[in-house]
């Protein structure tokens, strides 16, 4: 074994350690949420955090088996993400039926 597949190697289980850490503290933070922002931004950053697993999976095995798991996880992850936002309470582009009347009569 070469010292580059030792580096190799050592650098990708660090990078495993902190992703396992990162991953902890945004569990942690979904449970503790007070918002559904919160939550959102949170299964957002544990989808994030599950593709980089995976892609370091994939580089310590050497093989590129996982490439579509890591397609479908970016798609749930970005469909996820757009779906939240659109439907979210506070979210400008969703019209309030009555809202077109209301403003303008409010407008001069």
């Amino acid at each position: 074994m070469s010292w580059y597949a030792a580096a190799d190697t050592w650098l990708l289980g660090a990078a495993a350690v902190v992703l396992t850490v990162a991953a902890v503290l945004v569990v942690a933070r979904m449970t503790m949420g007070p918002t559904m922002s919160d939550r959102a931004i949170s299964f957002d950053v544990l989808v994030a955090i599950v593709i980089s697993g995976v892609a370091i999976d994939a580089a310590l095995r050497r093989n590129a088996e996982n490439l579509p798991l890591l397609l479908v996880a970016a798609l749930v992850g970005f469909v996820g993400s757009v779906s939240i936002a659109r439907f979210s309470p506070g979210s400008d582009d969703v019209e309030v039926e009555g809202e077109d009347e209301e403003t303008a009569e409010e407008q001069p």
